[in-house]
C-alpha cells in the first residue's frame, strides 16, 4: 500500500562493510541485480557509490527513494550515507545471519552474499526494521563522549584488577592498606614504593609528601600514619629473585592507572560540557537516580530523535526493561530480555538502584515487587521499566520529573 504523497523506493542497496572495503549490491523494485561492486573505504569509495546510484536513478527520483541496508549506523561511512539523503536501515548482524539462512542452509558466507541479503531485507522486509534515527548533532556528541568515558572506566577497572592480582602474589600488605587501588592515595604511595621492602621502609614524612603530591589536602598526617602502619605489617615474602619483575609490573600498572584516572576526569568534563548544551538535559537530570554521569549515558543511548519511539512500549522494548513472553503449547514463561543495548541496560540498572534512596515512590514500588515474591534483581528490572515509562512521559510532555505526579496513578506489578 502506497500512501499518497509518499516517495516510492526505487533502488535497494545492500552494503556489507569492512575496515578497508565495502561490498555493494544494488537492486531494483523487482529484485533484479543492477550492480555488484567492491568499493574502497573512504572518500573515493563513497564517491564511487554515489556515481553508481546516480547512474540508476531517473531524473525525477530523489535520494530518499534509495534504501540502504547496512549492519551499523556508527562511523563516517553510514553518517555520510544519511547526509547524502539516502534512507539508511541499520540491521542487527544477528538478524542478517538469520535472514541469510533463508537463502542457504549450508552455512556458507561471503561479503558479496551478505550485501545481497542486506539488499533483500530492505526491499522485502523493511517494514520490520527502523531507519537510522535522526539524532541531533548535540546528542551524537554526548553519545561519543559518554561512551568513551564509560569505556575508559571499564579499561581502568580491568587494569586495577590486574594490579590487584599482582600485589596479591608478592605485596599483600598493600591490599590490606588500600581498599581502592585507583584511589589517589594508593597510586601516590605505590608509585614511590612498588615493593614490600620499599613500603615497609617509608617514613611518615615521605608518605605525607607523596599524599600531598597525589592531591590529598585534608587529614594528611592521620592517613599517612595509617599507611605506614599498614605497609609495615608482617607478610609472607616472595622469592627474592622475582621481586624486581613484580616491582616493574607494579610500577608500570600504577603509571597506566594514574593516566587513566586523569583521562577519565577529562572525558567526564567533556561529557558534562556536551550534555549541558542539550535541551533535554534538565528533564534527564530531574529523573530519580540520574545524576551527571548516568543522565548523559541514558540520553546518549536513547538518542533524541522525536520519531524514534512510537510509544512508551517501543522505548521500553529498546531499553530491554520490558519482559518477554515465551509461549509454546501449555507452557508460558516470562523472562528478562538479554539481547539489548548493554550500555543502556547498565545505566538504567544503576538508575533504579540509586532511585531507591532518592525517591519515596520508587522505593514503595520496589517494596511492592518484593512483597509479591520478586527477587531483588527482578524487582529492580520492574522498577527500571517503570522509570523508563516516566522518562518517556516527561520527554513527551516536555516537563521535568514530579514525584507526586509520577507515582499517583495506580500501578500494577510488572511480570
Amino acid at each position: 500500500m502506497v500512501v499518497e504523497g509518499e516517495e516510492v523506493p526505487v533502488l535497494f542497496v545492500g552494503n556489507d562493510w569492512a575496515e578497508a572495503h565495502h561490498d555493494i549490491e544494488i537492486q531494483d523494485a523487482e529484485g533484479r541485480v543492477l550492480v555488484r561492486r567492491r568499493l574502497v573505504e573512504g572518500v573515493d569509495g563513497l564517491a564511487a557509490l554515489h556515481g553508481l546510484v546516480a547512474d540508476q536513478l531517473g531524473e525525477e527520483d530523489e535520494p530518499d527513494q534509495v534504501l540502504v541496508g547496512i549492519e551499523t549506523d556508527r562511523g563516517p561511512w553510514p553518517q555520510a550515507l544519511i547526509a547524502a539523503g539516502y534512507t539508511v536501515y541499520p540491521i542487527n548482524p544477528r538478524q542478517v545471519a538469520r535472514y541469510r539462512e533463508r537463502h542457504s542452509t549450508s552455512g556458507g558466507k561471503s561479503d558479496s552474499k551478505d550485501a545481497h541479503v542486506l539488499a533483500e531485507i530492505v526491499r522485502l522486509d523493511r517494514a520490520h526494521h527502523r531507519p537510522a534515527a535522526g539524532d541531533s548533532e548535540v546528542a551524537e556528541a554526548v553519545r561519543t563522549a559518554a561512551r568513551a568515558h564509560q569505556t575508559m572506566i571499564w579499561m581502568r577497572q580491568r587494569t586495577v584488577n590486574q594490579l590487584r592480582s599482582t600485589l596479591r602474589e608478592f605485596y599483600p600488605a598493600a591490599l590490606v592498606t588500600f581498599d581502592d587501588l585507583a584511589d589517589q592515595d594508593a597510586l601516590a604511595v605505590l608509585a614511590v614504593a612498588p615493593t614490600p621492602a620499599q613500603g615497609s621502609g617509608l617514613t611518615q614524612a615521605r608518605v605525607e609528601k607523596a599524599l600531598r603530591r597525589g592531591g590529598r589536602r585534608r587529614y594528611v598526617a592521620a592517613r599517612a600514619a595509617e599507611i605506614v602502619a599498614g605497609l609495615r605489617a608482617e607478610q609472607l615474602p616472595a622469592r627474592a629473585g622475582l621481586v624486581p619483575a613484580y616491582a616493574a609490573s607494579v610500577a608500570a600498572l600504577v603509571a597506566v592507572i594514574t593516566t587513566m584516572v586523569e583521562q577519565t576526569q577529562t572525558l567526564h568534563e567533556q561529557v558534562a560540557a556536551d550534555f549541558g548544551q542539550h535541551p533535554d538535559a534538565e528533564i534527564y537530570l530531574s529523573q530519580p537516580g540520574l545524576g551527571p554521569t548516568l543522565a548523559p549515558r541514558v540520553l546518549a543511548e536513547f538518542g533524541d530523535d522525536p520519531d524514534r519511539y512510537a510509544d512508551v512500549r517501543a522505548r521500553k522494548n529498546y531499553a530491554g526493561t520490558a519482559p518477554i513472553t515465551r509461549a509454546s503449547g501449555k507452557k508460558t514463561v516470562v523472562a528478562a530480555r538479554y539481547v539489548r543495548n548493554r550500555r543502556l541496560a547498565d545505566a538504567l540498572h544503576q538508575q533504579a538502584l540509586c532511585s531507591l534512596s532518592g525517591s519515596a515512590g520508587a522505593r514503595a514500588y520496589y517494596d511492592r515487587q518484593r512483597d509479591a515474591g520478586a527477587g531483588h534483581h527482578k524487582a529492580l528490572r520492574a522498577l527500571s521499566n517503570r522509570l523508563v515509562g516516566i522518562l518517556h512521559g516527561c520527554l513527551k510532555h516536555r516537563t521535568t520529573y514530579n514525584e507526586a505526579v509520577a507515582w499517583t496513578a495506580p500501578t500494577q506489578l510488572a511480570a
